[in-house]
């Protein structure tokens, strides 16, 4: 009976320590999660202070640093957040483990106990003389061979207490190297987040100097926004008409009529690429090797005075000085755009995808050329006054605006 309680117990600790192996399995894939995001925004951070919030003597435009400042504000405050729920996962962690280790005492204890026990009745049985006549009294034959087996397991299985036992110690000490790490970590964290939060609170005050700045002379950066408010509409005509007479031009070679004057009437080789491209829908490749992005699609509030919302038909991605435009997916250069006293830009036609990709000051391709993933398509421009390297880049299906951050990795 006591080793059938026994082997109960040892069946019993041997399910809490798988239950609590899973527990750290799944505690170990958060961790893993939350440190993937959290060195994204800090590589984040880097990029926006290395591509957007360049020299004072550079700095031109206050409008840009604005929007730099609330980008770099944000993704602060996002890994202000990770590291928060780095340090409450911890706390989990260093929680379940006290109650781990508590458990793994009150287990070693009765192991102990159990195992003293056996000792000491061992030890009283201990004479061959005594073992001779616990078998010579058996009643019958299978009597004695039962005995004989009931001795040897018992042997055995005083041996197999003797090892759980130092099992047990090794996982307590285990355990207990666990806690003071978790720990350690633990303060770490605490000490990252409040020095990020110092380093907010400077980037919110040197954000207020720049809003003081400004708001002494709004008339002028009223001007500025409704000069780059025509700027941007003057480029998005122009992208749409082109992509208009390029559908238009298209289906006039391919022979074939669609039903609505927007789009492409496809051939079995178009619909394999424009095919391709969907399914690759969210990982398509940044147009650029490396950048951040500055400014992302939709509607957005303005950085000085949020009641006033602007309306982005693209991404803005800033670069370093000298990059490249890329191509997203492979394609062929339906057209090159060239803005009066502008800069010039490349579209890309993928079956009845079009990608389109501005502000470059030179060009390697041109019309007509069919490009791969990856291929160099020009040299982005760099801004004299502001010392800004920045893409413009636009996503269309047939004569329709997509969402870039939607088609491409983690923009």
């Amino acid at each position: 009976m006591r080793i059938e309680g026994i082997n109960i117990l040892t069946r019993v600790l041997f399910i809490g320590l798988l239950i609590y192996g899973l527990s750290g399995y799944a505690q170990t894939g958060e961790q893993k999660a939350l440190e993937a995001r959290k060195e994204r925004l800090e590589n984040e951070i880097r990029e926006i202070n290395r591509l957007l919030l360049v020299q004072k003597e550079q700095r031109g435009s206050v409008l840009d640093q604005m929007d730099a400042l609330n980008q770099k504000i944000n993704r602060q405050q996002q890994l202000i957040r990770i590291t928060n729920q780095q340090s409450n996962l911890l706390n989990r962690q260093i929680n379940t483990n006290i109650r781990q280790i508590s458990k793994l005492r009150s287990d070693l204890q009765a192991l102990k106990e159990d195992y003293a026990q056996m000792i000491r009745k061992s030890y009283e049985n201990r004479s061959q003389q005594n073992r001779l006549l616990f078998l010579m009294s058996s009643t019958s034959f299978f009597q004695a061979f039962k005995r004989l087996q009931y001795m040897k397991q018992y042997t055995q299985f005083r041996k197999k207490q003797g090892e759980e036992i130092l099992v047990k110690t090794e996982e307590l000490s285990t355990l207990n190297n666990d806690l003071t790490r978790q720990r350690k970590e633990k303060e770490l964290l605490i000490a990252q987040n409040r020095r990020v939060k110092n380093e907010l609170t400077n980037e919110v005050e040197s954000q207020q100097a720049l809003l003081k700045t400004i708001r002494r002379n709004e008339s002028a950066y009223a001007a500025e926004i409704d000069k780059k408010r025509k700027e941007a509409r003057a480029i998005e005509r122009q992208i749409e008409n082109m992509i208009r007479s390029a559908i238009a031009a298209s289906n006039r070679e391919s022979g074939k009529t669609t039903t609505s004057p927007g789009k492409f009437a496809l051939t079995p080789e178009a619909t394999l690429i424009a095919n391709n491209f969907s399914a690759n829908k969210g990982r398509l490749i940044w147009p650029v090797e490396k950048g951040v992005k500055k400014q992302g699609y939709g509607v957005y509030a303005d950085a000085v005075y949020p009641g006033i919302k602007h309306q982005s038909n693209g991404v803005i991605i800033a670069a370093d000085e000298g990059s490249d435009a890329r191509a997203v997916f492979e394609g062929e250069v339906i057209a090159v755009l060239a803005v009066p006293g502008g800069n010039k830009g490349v579209q890309l036609k993928h079956g009845n995808f079009i990608s389109t990709y501005y502000n470059l000051a030179e060009l390697y391709v041109k019309k007509g050329d069919k490009v791969k993933v990856k291929d160099a398509l020009g040299k982005i421009y760099t801004s004299k006054s502001s010392g800004l390297t920045q893409l413009k880049f636009y996503l269309y299906r047939d004569a329709n605006r997509l969402n870039p951050e939607e088609w491409i990795y983690r923009l």
